[in-house]
């Protein structure tokens, strides 16, 4: 039930407004791509996008099926319901069913989580296998077998490579339990493979490095606006969350063991800091980059909400000694050998205890001791009648439901953002609307400029609205061509083609139409320079994130005999007799 009903709600969050209509940029370069065949997919990842070439080829299977916006956001929502249960999982595993249900739900309910659950990219499945991964990482240390772990790892960072990074965050998690050598030996094994494994798609993706040329140093701003989109865009959630943060790290006990804050706080803090700090030098951060990380929030949250918890009932004496003190870790259970790796369990409530005069071994402190022990019997023997012992378990049921009920606050307070964010025009651009405006504007044969070049992806992801136009600087279309947005031809052919030209529209993004822009791209300065040294603007047609302008050969005798139509006028039309 812990892990179920997070998955459901994740589920229902991430179906609700799937279908919002048109993609947006960055998901129009997976729905282009991944609708290519295997081959023009493998021949592109030589040139350019290497580091989602894994998330591609899974694309194109899942596209295969029908090529549509629901279908293109469909894994995203499968990998954040599986992240939302697996943190479910963490959390019961390190401390209680509880813990897991609360943490599980404040991750389903998270605005961050819900945006890229709709995005037709890889961070959320990459969310998914981190977040199996520190599972599976639990389990290796418990029983030794890190092949598992290894293997998730490895597979997730093909995904994306700066998943990679997981492995500081598991390292120092190992270190503050003060594991011992044979589970050093054994995690380092794995990381050794994970490496091996990623490292021909470091080599091949730093070649291309010049597709995060637009990324920018990160700031303080920068900081503050993860520790929002991690634990609360506002104060009403931000602020109790950071205090039961708190509470969750700084509480006694709380960094024994495998316990949580030694799990999730590795997790939230060490991969977002790592990237900020190389960012500095060479930028390579963006939020959704360390997605993955967000999975230790609301561990930690839901851990220092059970504390509180058992510091109220201690206070009102409703816990019995033997499990006072809110999460097992804090009671300073011990077990012994290799199980005292596994997260430990509490003294059933009403079990006789007997004392074992020999040494144990004690994971729980700082370093391991030997100490006698106070450890259940084989058999516990009820000490009370069964009926009043029954009322522990309906007040733990009376607490995990009190937990849901404030998540469900949390809910409702960023239940705004989680609508505006089911709406396209939440997003950077809209591509179905610019093929629309393009198709309602523009007639079969008639010239058309893409500026800057990468513009063209609204017609590949969109073609019906661009059907019969004359792309005049294409050379050779991208699939043939092993690129992203095709190969265009030459300053100087492109004036030949220009040159007997009476009109041409030119499809482009509101900064590159602007005097004070200056293309760093050769064809794309030639571009510019032909419409504003040859041409005159005739009409104009701005859209959110588009602008499509109809450019004219001033006294052209060519402009009287192929002028074309007169557009539509509309409230977006802006300068000349008539706009689209």
């Amino acid at each position: 039930m812990a892990v179920l009903v997070p998955v459901a709600v994740m589920v229902a969050l991430g179906l609700w407004g799937l279908d919002r209509g048109g993609i947006w940029r960055d998901e129009a370069a997976t729905f282009q791509v991944a609708r290519r065949s295997p081959a023009q997919i493998w021949r592109m990842l030589h040139h350019v996008d290497a580091v989602h070439g894994l998330y591609y080829l899974l694309m194109h299977g899942v596209l295969a099926l029908h090529p549509g916006e629901v279908l293109l956001r469909l894994p995203s929502v499968c990998g954040a319901a599986v992240t939302a249960g697996l943190v479910a999982a963490l959390g019961s595993r390190l401390c209680r069913p509880r813990v897991g249900l609360w943490a599980g739900l404040l991750y389903a309910v998270t605005p961050m989580v819900g945006h890229y659950a709709q995005e037709g990219r890889s961070y959320a499945l990459v969310a998914a296998g981190v977040a199996g991964a520190t599972l599976l990482l639990l389990r290796a240390v418990r029983d030794g077998r890190w092949w598992p772990y290894g293997l998730v790892l490895a597979v997730t960072c093909v995904l994306h490579e700066f998943a990679v990074l997981v492995l500081l965050a598991h390292a120092c998690t190992l270190g503050l339990a003060w594991v011992p050598g044979r589970v050093w030996r054994g995690w380092a094994r794995a990381a050794g493979a994970v490496a091996v494994v990623l490292l021909p798609l470091a080599l091949v993706s730093r070649g291309q490095s010049a597709q995060v040329a637009w990324l920018t140093p990160p700031n303080g701003r920068s900081v503050e606006r993860l520790l929002r989109e991690f634990a609360g865009p506002s104060w009403a959630v931000l602020g109790p969350c950071l205090v039961l943060m708190a509470v969750a790290v700084l509480g006694p006990g709380a960094r024994r063991g495998l316990s949580p804050a030694g799990v999730a706080l590795p997790l939230m803090l060490v991969p977002p800091a790592v990237l900020m700090a190389v960012s500095r030098v060479s930028p390579l951060y963006d939020d959704r980059y360390v997605l993955y990380s967000l999975a230790g929030a609301p561990l930690l949250v839901a851990a220092g909400a059970d504390r509180v918890a058992g510091l109220v009932r201690r206070a009102t004496g409703a816990t019995p000694p033997a499990v006072r003190g809110g999460c097992p870790h804090a009671a300073g259970v011990v077990a012994r050998g290799p199980a005292s790796l596994a997260p430990c369990r509490p003294v059933p409530h009403g079990a006789a205890v007997a004392v074992r005069e020999r040494p144990e071994v004690c994971v729980s402190g700082a370093r391991p001791v030997l100490r006698r022990l106070s450890v259940p019997r084989a058999r516990a023997v009820p000490v009370r009648p069964p009926a009043p012992g029954a009322r522990p378990a309906r007040r733990r049921h009376l607490g995990a439901l009190a937990g849901a009920v404030l998540v469900c606050g949390a809910l409702a307070v960023q239940f705004p953002l989680l609508r505006a964010d089911r709406k396209a025009a939440n997003r950077p651009d809209d591509l179905a609307a610019v093929s629309a405006a393009v198709g309602r504007t523009v007639r079969p044969g008639d010239p058309v400029l893409f500026l800057p070049s990468l513009e063209r992806r609204s017609a590949l992801a969109y073609p019906a609205g661009f059907r019969g136009i004359r792309d005049v600087a294409l050379d050779m279309p991208a699939a043939e061509d092993g690129t992203l947005y095709g190969r265009e031809v030459g300053p100087r052919e492109l004036r030949r083609r220009l040159g007997g030209l009476g009109y041409v529209w030119v499809v482009g993004e509101p900064y590159a139409l602007r005097p004070s822009w200056t293309p760093c791209n050769a064809i794309d300065r030639a571009k510019l320079a032909v419409v504003r040294e040859e041409f005159v603007t005739r009409a104009e047609y701005v859209h959110r994130g588009i602008t499509l302008r109809l450019y004219v050969r001033p006294r052209s005798t060519r402009e009287s005999r192929s002028a074309p139509p007169r557009p539509a006028s509309g409230s977006d039309r802006r300068g000349g007799p008539a706009g689209p």
